[in-house]
């Protein structure tokens, strides 16, 4: 009775084993009752569908991030403030919000932007959908249904399937209708090419998926024959539905990126340091809203006043202002947005935004080999054909790695020379075949077999001995035009051979003898056997030997042992070699024409085919194979220089595997590779530790017959060893560790839609290179991140170092939040986001990758960003404080306003006027205003601070465009490195300080701000107080500059 889903290992039980255990009926299939009773058990055949976040926990996700949970905080706050404010002193106008506003906005547009991001993501598991077969052909109650949705399938269910169809759910194979079946499965195992199948049972339960040659996966196709299965497995319990569990898996595994990382623990410090500074600045300030006399050691007369108590806290919420970097979130998006158009250019599309930092701190790529490493398209890349004489051999080396024909050409082939011996070659290569060649998609692909595909081309490179016909043909290929898809490409060489001879019977591939046969027919009725397969088959069934000249001798064992000894020369470098031989004496198949030939019951019997294919006259040998990418060696060396490993996962075979990581340089000649080339299952069979000491091994590392778990596993163990994993790979095999790794790389044109929806990046021109390009581009992006984090984060202390120091020392306050919002969204955003067009390291490459846990800010860096704060704070209130002091300052007239000056010390105890005796501030112009303080003399440092506030403002702005050239490189000097390398920076400081103007000469602006515009000498003042930003700086890179060389050397002498 068929129960729950259970471990049924039904590729090595018998058919009968499977009828019987699945309780159907080969000749009848199921009936409707006992589908209906499946049904209940197994559900439908379709994949489960994850129920999406709901868009409110969507929002609430975004808020989950340190920085803006203190944002929220301070906008809070600072709403409370304004409203208690607003009611005491009845104002309560919009502009009064305007800081809680843009707080808010800021905080919404991040949001919004993370909710379309995470809702736009997961599209990879729809894509698995799309490949499940819609409609089958299944036997219920005895008669075929022709188009029952595939959904309706049940474990049970016995389905006939034909050439092109694609597999509805997981299945056994019950018989053949034809003598072979080929599927292609490498989008789901990784074999470069289509498989034969058969309904004998593998010996062994723990095997791979390739080795299962009796079962068909869903989503696979079928190319060649016709049979009749037994579901197994539908819907999740099918190998695509076990894809999507491991898909859900890695998703549900995802980590944070390693900026992310950074930027989270930066946030958490950032927090606790503000915290301590708001609570000091508070505290220091208690005298003015907390006092008390002491009587007998006890306190009394407590005095508390709550407006004073606000007003400090509002300067202590103005001070996380300044410490927060506001604009930083958008200045990275901002940054690595102009990445991904960089990487556009180079042909890498990047899918999520953090994939561009992330590739900069790549230390491992883990690439599939199949349409990654190589074209995945199979090629001949070597002719053998007889010479002068038996035993003399002549190689020729083809040219070319596509379906191109006109993809190169063949070495040492005399030009309009084609001997009998070539010429026999090339009929057998056009003739015994049934493949095409279509040109789609700006791109030269096979219909049919890829090795007949590929021997079709040969022909092309061969030529014809008609030197007439070959003139045409070569005017028709240049004519041809290639911008829009044709449906077949013409084939002139190939019809030529058509054209000559017809094809009348086909001796299909069979396992037994590994052969494929055609007889074709001349015009003149003369018959002749063509064949093609493995070099041992055919070359057993050979008696005779064809000559360069055309003329035919014996093959005695010293021949076979030459063939032999070649064929396995060719093996050894991964060829897949098959071997060509004819027949003319035919026998009673001499004058075969057709079905109604005597002869014909014995084309019926494949049994019989070996017999007819005896006593054949070898003419040469071909090996293919599906070739490395041109560029991948150079990748592959450039990797190294980077610091960066390869590792090679793949699911074809050990041999082939090995020898092209031989070629592409993975492994070096002679190179000893026993640990580190392993099939998948016999990697996963080894001890946890020996799995860790292979992976953390120097050099490449190759893994073959690799199923999606195995996959999983390493990239796992990788990012368990604190590696930054980059995956690449095209097939469904591939999208769950395309998902686990820190970033998955998806093939453009090759890759499955699986696949390239779960990776974080494609590359749009399937080149292995691009993506060497692109870490570069990830290195120079997170080196610009580091600069304007710098300059973002330096800015920063010195504002808060002016509020800390402002409130230490009792001053007025001389920036209120508004402006200090302003000045980090607006002001600051254009220098920062200018600064991502820094021009790369020239040695970016030579260096060894970032480690995921270095630190985005060391103990030096961190000082430096302290002095340049201490200069800026300093800067912003000594501004402030000469112009109640000074009525000039080196020289600088400052008097033409006829402002009133006071002591510091008045200053400092401004909160004392009251208590003044004979006190008085004179009114003073400020562009086209003037302010008086007759009523209230006192009012001189409050409404009276606008100038001064102004001057303070000017400078926070002047110093933070100076310091902004400073950030162009970490050590490198101005003089070296001069503004001009970055043209944009130039033009968003000339941004910046055409919005400080617009906001300084606008007087509705100017009102909204607190600010008043300023005469030329004070603009004076502001650029000799701020100018010495720059030559702090110089003076710090080169200290920076002499650490870094001494710790090189340090480093030098350790290592001689």
């Amino acid at each position: 009775m068929i129960t729950e889903e259970k471990n049924f290992a039904a590729w090595s039980k018998s058919v009968d084993d499977c009828v019987n255990e699945l309780e159907t009926d080969l000749q009848k299939g199921l009936t409707n009752s006992s589908v209906e009773r499946r049904r209940e058990i197994h559900g439908w055949n379709e994949l489960e569908k994850e129920d999406g976040k709901p868009i409110w926990k969507l929002v609430l996700e975004q808020f989950n991030d340190t920085l803006v949970r203190i944002l929220l905080l301070a906008a809070v706050v600072s709403f409370f403030l304004t409203y208690i404010d607003g009611q005491k002193n009845g104002d309560s106008g919009f502009t009064a919000y305007v800081e809680p506003l843009v707080i808010l906005l800021i905080l919404i547009l991040n949001a919004v932007v993370g909710v379309w991001q995470e809702n736009s993501a997961e599209k990879a598991l729809e894509a698995l959908k799309e490949m499940q077969s819609e409609n089958a052909k299944v036997l219920r109650g005895g008669e075929f249904i022709t188009d029952l949705p595939a959904r309706e399938l049940v474990p049970g269910d016995i389905v006939e399937l034909r050439v092109g169809d694609k597999v509805p759910a997981d299945m056994r194979i019950a018989y053949l209708k034809t003598s072979t079946l080929r599927v292609e499965q490498s989008s789901l195992t990784g074999e470069s090419v289509a498989v034969l199948k058969s309904s004998h049972a593998v010996l062994k339960e723990d095997v791979e998926l390739q080795g299962k040659e009796c079962m068909l996966f869903a989503g696979t196709t079928i190319v060649n024959g016709c049979c009749v299965s037994i579901v197994i497995s539908i819907g999740m319990a099918t190998e695509i539905g076990k894809i999507q569990t491991q898909i859900q898996a890695a998703s549900s595994e995802d980590t944070d990126t390693p900026l992310k990382k950074k930027l989270d623990e930066f946030g958490e410090r950032l927090t606790t340091v503000i915290g301590i500074i708001c609570l000091l600045v508070w505290l220091i300030n208690y005298k003015y809203f907390l006092s008390w006399d002491f009587v007998g050691g006890w306190p009394t007369n407590i005095k508390f006043s709550f407006e004073k108590c606000t007003y400090y806290f509002e300067i202590a919420v103005a001070l996380a202002v300044a410490a927060i970097p506001e604009g930083l979130p958008a200045v990275i998006t901002t940054c690595l947005a102009l990445g991904t158009r960089k990487m556009a250019q180079k042909n890498a599309i990047v899918r999520k935004l953090p994939s561009v930092e992330t590739l900069g701190c790549t230390t491992i790529i883990c690439s599939d080999k199949t349409g990654t490493l190589t074209t995945n398209q199979m090629s001949v890349t070597e002719l053998i054909c007889n010479g002068t004489s038996a035993g003399k051999g002549r190689n020729f080396y083809v040219e070319g790695t596509t379906y191109n024909p006109l993809d190169g050409g063949i070495l040492n082939l005399p030009t309009g020379e084609i001997d009998e011996n070539l010429q026999t070659v090339s009929k057998i290569a056009a003739l015994c075949n049934d493949a095409g060649i279509v040109y789609k998609a700006h791109r030269f692909r096979a219909t049919g077999m890829p090795t007949e595909a590929a021997l079709k081309v040969l022909v092309e490179k061969l030529g014809i001995p008609d030197l007439q016909a070959q003139v045409k043909i070569n005017l028709e290929r240049e004519a041809m035009e290639s911008s829009t898809d044709q449906k077949f490409i013409r084939l002139g060489c190939c019809d030529w051979w058509n054209d000559k001879l017809t094809r009348v019977a086909s001796l299909e591939f069979d396992r037994n003898r590994k052969s494929m046969g055609v007889i074709v027919q001349s015009h003149e009725g003369k018959n002749e056997l063509l064949v093609k397969g493995a070099v041992e088959n055919v070359l057993e069934r050979c008696s005779f030997l064809q000559l360069k000249d055309g003329s035919i001798v014996e093959v005695d064992n010293h021949v076979r042992e030459i063939v032999i000894a070649k064929h396995n020369s060719m093996s050894s470098k991964a060829l897949r070699c098959l071997g060509l031989a004819y027949k003319e004496a035919l026998g009673e198949f001499s004058t075969y024409d057709g079905e109604t030939h005597p002869a014909h019951k014995k084309l019926l019997d494949p049994a019989n085919y070996a017999s007819i294919e005896s006593n054949l006259i070898f003419v040469g040998m071909v090996g293919l194979r599906d070739p490395p990418r041109e560029e991948v060696k150079g990748a592959i060396d450039d990797c190294r220089e980077a610091g960066i490993r390869v590792m090679v996962i793949t699911g074809d075979n050990k041999n082939t595997a090995e020898a092209i990581c031989h070629e592409i340089g993975v492994f070096y000649d002679g190179e000893d590779i026993s640990q580190k080339s392993f099939t998948g299952k016999d990697f996963i069979a080894l001890p946890v530790d020996e799995r860790r000491k292979v992976l953390s091994g120097s050099g490449g590392c190759v893994f073959s017959r690799a199923e999606p778990r195995h996959k999983q596993e390493i990239v796992r163990m990788l990012k368990d060893a604190d590696e930054v994993v980059a995956m690449t790979g095209d097939g469904v095999n591939d999208a769950p560790a395309l998902k686990l790794a820190d970033i998955g790389i998806a093939m453009g044109i090759a890759g499955t839609e699986v696949a390239k929806e779960a990776a974080d990046m494609i590359l749009a021109d399937d080149n292995f290179s691009t993506i060497v390009s692109a870490v570069a581009e990830g290195r120079s992006i997170y080196d610009n991140m580091k600069a304007f984090i710098r300059y973002m984060i330096s800015s920063n202390i010195g504002e808060v170092a002016s509020i800390f120091l402002t409130a230490a020392l009792g001053m007025p306050e001389g920036l209120i939040p508004i402006q200090l919002l302003w000045v980090n969204l607006v002001t600051d955003g254009p220098p920062a986001t200018a600064l991502g067009f820094n021009p790369p390291d020239v040695d970016i490459m030579k260096k060894p990758p970032r480690r995921s846990n270095d630190r985005l800010i060391t103990a030096w860096v961190f000082f430096r960003y302290l002095v340049i704060g201490l200069y800026v704070g300093l800067a912003t209130d000594g501004i402030f404080a000469i112009w109640y002091t000074h009525s000039s300052f080196l020289g600088i007239d400052l008097s033409g306003d006829g402002h009133s000056l006071v002591s510091f010390s008045q200053l400092t105890k401004w909160g004392q006027c009251s208590s003044w005796e004979g006190f008085e501030a004179a009114p003073f112009t400020a562009g086209s205003r003037t302010f008086s303080f007759e009523s209230n003399p006192c009012d001189y440092f409050s409404a009276g601070k606008v100038k001064a506030s102004t001057l303070s403002l000017s400078v926070l702005v002047t110093i933070e465009m100076l310091n902004s050239l400073n950030a162009l490189s970490e050590d490198v000097s101005l003089l070296v490195m001069p503004p001009w390398v970055n043209p944009w920076l130039l033009l968003a400081m000339a941004m910046s300080f055409a919005s400080h103007f617009l906001i300084l000469y606008v007087p509705f602006l100017a009102k909204i701000f607190g600010i008043v515009p300023l005469s030329l000498n004070e603009w004076l003042l502001v650029f000799v107080v701020s100018f010495p930003v720059i030559l702090i700086d110089e003076l710090l890179k080169f200290v920076g500059r002499r650490k870094s060389e001494a710790e090189r050397l340090s480093r030098k002498w350790k290592h001689a």
